[in-house]
């Protein structure tokens, strides 16, 4: 493939070289097809040739180009699902990868090109609401909708409790209490802040009028307000506890566990001497420490 591209490159540029004036054929021409279904891609720049001496075509999609016809044959990816005529090449099936821009090119009285935006139309698939559960009343709730194989991208809309969410929520008497915004491209509900009447069951819809329109599943949003009961509650267990800490520690102290011991609190014992004369008199106490 990497030979055949610098083949390609070089053939364009001895072309320029020689003096072939090179140009594009009016302007890109745009099919939509249905996703599975046949096409023809035109290539005009064939018929201002006369008998060309060569042709190739390239394809372009997500800012990648690849060589797809060369040296009178298609590349592996087309081999067995393509047909080359010298004005069109064949698709016999096409999906949603083959949606991109396809470029002839052709070298004959002079070097020309023409091109074809190809759109393979993709209805949507069935999309997932990703809603929040619980929505602490005052905060920011978003809730989105997904999906990934229509083409054109699908617009959506959303619906709680079966009534569809407007864009402007003033204009209607169910939604005018409530702040938010909805972006119809990419599928995003942003409540900021959530009110008590935001609870409520919520599905979205994708829609790109290829086949019909596909509807998520529902799923309920509550609403509910900050528990300062709680967090009161929590802040007298937190005081409670520092307090019998404190008091633990007291009693420790208070009862000598928190003093050191050392030879200032050693005691002496002395015996008494016994009874003997004055003579036999000797020391006879004893210290214990």
């Amino acid at each position: 493939m990497a030979e055949k591209k610098a083949a390609a490159g070089a053939w364009v540029w001895a072309c320029l070289s020689a003096g072939l004036v090179s140009s594009v054929l009016g302007q890109v021409k745009t099919l939509d097809v249905p996703e599975n279904s046949a096409v023809n891609l035109p290539c005009e720049a064939y018929g201002s040739q006369g008998t060309p001496k060569r042709q190739e075509w390239k394809f372009q999609r997500d800012g990648t180009t690849v060589l797809f016809y060369h040296d009178n044959e298609f590349t592996d990816a087309y081999k067995d699902r393509a047909v080359f005529y010298p004005n069109e090449i064949h698709l016999k099936s096409v999906t949603r990868k083959d949606s991109g821009l396809y470029t002839c090119e052709v070298l004959g009285i002079s070097f020309a090109q023409s091109q074809v935006n190809l759109i393979v139309q993709v209805p949507p698939s069935k999309p997932k609401a990703q809603v929040p559960s619980v929505v602490t009343i005052g905060t920011k709730a978003v809730l989105t909708c997904v999906e990934t194989d229509a083409n054109p991208r699908p617009v959506y809309k959303w619906y709680r409790d079966n009534v569809e969410v407007p864009a402007d929520p003033k204009t209607s008497s169910l939604f005018r209490n409530s702040s938010y915004s909805l972006d119809d491209k990419t599928g995003v509900l942003a409540f900021e802040p959530a009110m008590a009447f935001d609870a409520g069951d919520y599905y979205c819809e994708a829609s790109n009028k290829v086949g019909t329109s596909q509807k998520s599943d529902a799923v309920r949003m509550e609403t509910s307000e900050v528990n300062v009961g709680g967090i009161v509650a929590a802040v007298v267990v937190i005081l409670l506890v520092l307090a019998l800490v404190i008091l633990g520690v007291w009693y420790a102290y208070s009862r000598g566990y928190f003093k050191r011991k050392d030879g200032s609190n050693k005691k002496v014992i002395y015996s008494q001497p016994s009874s003997r004369s004055d003579g036999e008199f000797k020391q006879t106490s004893s210290f214990l420490v």
